[in-house]
This record gives structure tokens, sequence and C-alpha cells, in this order.
């Protein structure tokens, strides 16, 4: 016998973790006040342009992949990406300026306000892309907000 999962104890829990991953920490699995939008908030520009080592991406170049991957399982999601994506394009920032770290920061966080839109209209959850691309979205942005807080361990003094 197969059980079924109500609809709504899904999306609470989804959307529960994607805020917690991105805007604001309610004890699911961050510490307080480390959210990504909450770490990247008081990051300068300076310190998005450093990699930790010659072998590593910039701070920046990490949130414009995370930015570029959600914009990616948001195609997948809703059907309309076929082909695959160039994902070492958005590991392609270097060096930025004050007005580029904060466009960078910018379109994250259009990017994740768009596809929890999308999510939240969801008239159905009965699909693999849909659920799959949602989990992965939370577990793709906790690996690198894990990623980030690390790096300005090595940045900052």
């Amino acid at each position: 016998m197969t059980e079924q999962i109500p609809v709504e104890r899904l999306t609470f829990t989804l959307f529960g973790l994607l805020t917690e991953a991105f805007e604001s920490v309610h004890g699911i699995f961050l510490d307080k006040g480390t959210s990504l939008f909450e770490t990247l908030a008081d990051i300068s520009a300076e310190e998005a342009s450093r990699a930790t080592s010659g072998r590593c991406a910039t701070l920046a170049a990490q949130v414009n992949h995370v930015r570029f991957y959600i914009d990616v399982l948001e195609e997948y999601m809703l059907g309309t990406r076929t082909e695959h994506a160039d994902w070492a394009s958005s590991w392609q920032v270097g060096a930025v300026t004050a007005a580029e770290w904060e466009g960078l920061k910018a379109r994250l966080r259009e990017s994740y306000t768009r596809v929890r839109a999308t999510m939240e209209g969801f008239d159905s959850w009965d699909d693999d892309g849909r659920v799959g691309g949602a989990f992965a979205i939370v577990v793709h942005t906790a690996h690198h907000l894990g990623e980030i807080r690390q790096m300005l361990c090595g940045i900052r003094p």
C-alpha cells in the first residue's frame, strides 16, 4: 500500500527550508543570522572579489553560480529547458566593483523571488521535475552558503 503525503505538508516544509536557506533562520538547519541574504548583506565588493586560493572561484562567482542554478532549475521545473546548461560560464566572475557586487546580489534576490513565486503557483506537485528541482535548489544553495561562509573565514581576519 502506498501512503500519500499531503501536498500542504510537502509545500509547508519546502517553503520553510527555502525561507531559512535564503531569507531568515527559523531554527530548521541554520544558526541565527546565517541565511544566504543575511550572510551576503555585509560582504564588501573587495571581499566578494577575493578567492581563498588560486584554484578557487571568487565569492562573487559563488553568488553568480547560485543565481544561475536557480534560473536553470526553474526552467527544468517548468519544462522549458531541454538543453544542458553551461555551468562553467556561471563561475566566470572575478573582481567586482561595488555596483557590480550589488547587481549580483540583486539578481540573486530577483531569481529567488521569481522561482519561489513560480513554485507557490504550481497547481500540482505531481511531477518529478518540480519536486526534485525544488529540493535541489534548497540543497544546492545550502552547499554554496556553507562554501561562502567558509571562504569568509579565510578572507576576513
